[in-house]
């Protein structure tokens, strides 16, 4: 089944063309497909677009074969779209488990209110402590604030707020940027072991974490995709090589 469809998706900003014909496929069911590229090639423009954070200037987007080309972000989500960001945006003064009950809140159908006692929501609960075991094993911390957590874990913490939701598909924007190596080895081993009903959709600058993880790969480059297919076949592509691998 389709998961995400892009027409010749393009974007501008007044005359500077950030995307242009952009066409991409993505199936549904387990598969994670890295988007590399130099900076400044469009990646996270393609994000803000596919999320419904930027309008494009041309092209279609279709979730599960829906056009959401002109639908609003939490709309989005409802479909089954999660994402994260390059730069850390969580509520760094709340604990580790407001900030997993905030964001199952905003997902929920029966969302939380202020004037019921919180044990009427135990479900919240138990779901908060699944993912939280789940991922980085942070329920035993799931007093502390977020400030007293480590960088590794707070980026693993995003990873989470973006479980939350219960997407079918995830945007990962540059997880592992900002860790050392070890952590990088971490996060990537998280995201390997998602689940098989999630499809991943990762900006990655790290090229031993992309090619690592990919099933496929999609190459950006001045706003075009310059090559897409398996990462054997993005290793062995010369024009990768020249612009972005450096002849590796």
């Amino acid at each position: 089944m389709e998961a995400l469809r892009l027409e010749n998706l393009s974007k501008n900003f007044g005359r500077l063309q950030v995307l242009q014909n952009v066409s991409l496929t993505l199936e549904h069911g387990g598969r994670k497909v890295l988007l590399i590229g130099p900076n400044g090639a469009g990646k996270t423009t393609l994000f803000n677009l596919i999320s419904g954070e930027l309008a494009p200037s041309a092209g279609k987007i279709y979730l599960f074969s829906r056009d959401v080309t002109r639908m609003p972000c939490y709309r989005r989500v409802h479909l089954g779209l999660g994402r994260t960001y390059q730069i850390t945006n969580l509520f760094i003064n709340l604990t580790v488990l407001d900030n997993v009950l905030m964001a199952l809140n905003r997902h929920k159908s029966s969302p939380i209110h202020m004037f019921q006692p919180m044990a009427a929501y135990r479900e919240f609960f138990t779901e908060a402590e699944k993912l939280l075991n789940q991922i980085g094993n942070l329920w035993e911390k799931r007093a502390l604030p977020l400030s007293q957590l480590s960088y590794g874990e707070i980026r693993q913490m995003e990873l989470i707020l973006g479980l939350a939701i219960a997407p079918q598909i995830l945007l990962l924007d540059e997880p592992t940027a900002g860790l050392t190596s070890s952590e990088a080895e971490v996060l990537a081993g998280l995201i390997r072991k998602l689940p098989n009903n999630i499809t991943v959709l990762m900006i990655e600058h790290d090229m031993k974490v992309a090619f690592d993880l990919a099933d496929s790969m999609v190459v950006l480059h001045q706003g075009e995709i310059l090559a897409s297919g398996s990462p054997m076949e993005i290793k062995a592509n010369s024009k990768v090589k020249e612009i972005y691998l450096g002849g590796t």
